[in-house]
C-alpha cells in the first residue's frame, strides 16, 4: 500500500492521561472508567467484530440511511473536505466518499482516530482505493484536538456510529460546541444517533450471546494492565448491561465477582473492590428526534435533514453551521 500522510497528536504510549483518568475515575464513590480506554488494537478489534453480530443492529442501520442518503448530502453540501470524528477503519465513510467523490467537489478526506496502527491502515486503504484524494489521517482525541484538523470549506464533518452517545450531557453540550467553534457559518456536520426503543432490543446489543462485548468491556482492564503495570484479573469481573430508562442510556458495568486489592503501580494506587461492587465503563444514549435537533441548535446548527432506517431504530441529521 501507498505512504499516507500523518498528522500524530496524541500517542497510546503516553500514559499521563489514562493515569490521570484511573485516578479519577477508580478513587471516585461510584467507580468508573471511561471508555475510550478500550481502544488499544486488541479492543479495536473487538469491536470490529461487535458491528457483525446479529444482536447489534446499529451498523447496518446506520450503513443503510447512508446508501439512500449520501447522493444528496453530496449534492446539498459540496464539500471540499470530509472530516471523520473517531473514524476507526473508515467503512462507514465509504458511501460518503463515492458520493462526494462522484459529484467532484471532495479534494481531501480527514479520518481523525486515537489509534495510530487502525489509522493508518484506514487511511493507507482509503489512498489506494480513491487514488484522486488527498488523505490526512490525524491521530488525536477529537475532544482535545479538533482546532488542528485541515482541509479547506466548505468542509463536512461526520460523526458516525452513535458515539456522541457515549458522552452525558454536559459533555455533549460541550463536544457539540466544539465542533461549532471550528467551523464557519454554512460548513456541515453529519451526526449519528441510535434512538429509544424497546429495552430489550438495546439490551442484546450490548450483552451479546457470544460473549464478544463482554471481551470488549474487560479489555479496558488489560489496557490499564499493560500501560500502567496493574494486576487486574479480569476473569473475576462480569460484563453488566443495563437500561437506565430515567436517563435512556445504556451502561455497561463490570461486576466483581470476589472481594479483590488491585495494584496500579504506574497510577501510584491501590484499589479495593467489594464482591458485587460494579464499576461503570461506558454509557451509551439513546436519542429522540426532538431531543436531537434541540441540542444541535443550542450548539448553533440548524438541521438541514433527518433520515431514519426502515425499522426507525436508528438517526442521521446533516446539520449547518448557523
Amino acid at each position: 500500500m501507498k505512504d499516507v500522510d500523518l498528522e500524530v497528536h496524541h500517542r497510546v504510549e503516553d500514559t499521563g492521561a489514562l493515569r490521570t483518568d484511573v485516578r479519577e475515575g477508580l478513587t471516585a464513590p461510584a467507580k468508573w472508567l471511561p471508555s475510550k480506554w478500550f481502544y488499544d488494537a486488541r479492543g479495536s478489534e473487538l469491536f470490529d467484530r461487535i458491528t457483525d453480530l446479529p444482536e447489534y443492529y446499529p451498523t447496518r442501520a446506520e450503513r443503510e440511511i447512508l446508501g439512500r442518503a449520501a447522493g444528496w448530502i453530496a449534492s446539498t453540501t459540496g464539500a471540499r473536505a470530509l472530516v471523520e470524528l473517531g473514524s476507526g477503519s473508515s467503512e462507514k465513510t465509504r458511501p460518503l466518499l463515492d458520493a462526494l467523490t462522484g459529484h467532484g467537489t471532495l479534494e481531501t478526506f480527514v479520518p481523525m482516530d486515537v489509534s495510530e496502527s487502525a489509522l493508518a491502515e484506514a487511511a493507507a486503504a482509503i489512498t489506494e482505493d480513491y487514488p484522486g484524494l488527498a488523505v490526512r489521517g490525524v491521530v488525536g482525541d477529537f475532544t482535545q484536538h479538533l482546532g488542528l484538523l485541515p482541509g479547506q470549506p466548505p468542509r463536512l464533518v461526520v460523526f458516525l456510529g452513535g458515539t456522541i452517545g457515549n458522552f452525558v450531557p454536559a459533555e455533549r453540550a460541550k463536544f457539540l460546541r466544539s465542533v461549532r467553534d471550528v467551523l464557519a457559518e454554512g460548513e456541515w456536520l453529519l451526526l449519528g444517533t441510535d434512538l429509544v426503543k424497546d429495552p430489550d432490543t438495546l439490551v442484546r446489543a450490548y450483552d451479546d450471546a457470544a460473549g464478544v462485548t463482554a471481551e470488549f468491556n474487560r479489555n479496558v482492564l488489560r489496557v490499564i494492565n499493560e500501560r500502567l503495570g496493574a494486576d487486574f484479573d479480569p476473569d473475576r469481573f462480569r460484563h453488566v448491561a443495563r437500561w437506565d430508562g430515567e436517563r435512556e442510556w445504556i451502561e455497561m458495568r463490570l461486576r466483581a465477582t470476589t472481594d479483590m486489592l488491585v495494584h496500579i503501580p504506574g497510577a501510584d494506587l491501590e484499589v479495593r473492590f467489594a464482591e458485587g461492587e460494579e464499576m461503570r465503563t461506558e454509557i451509551s444514549a439513546k436519542f429522540r428526534r426532538e431531543g436531537v435537533a434541540g441540542e444541535l441548535a443550542e450548539a448553533g446548527f440548524a438541521v438541514e435533514r433527518w433520515w431514519t432506517d426502515t425499522g426507525g431504530r436508528f438517526g442521521v441529521s446533516l446539520a449547518r453551521a448557523t
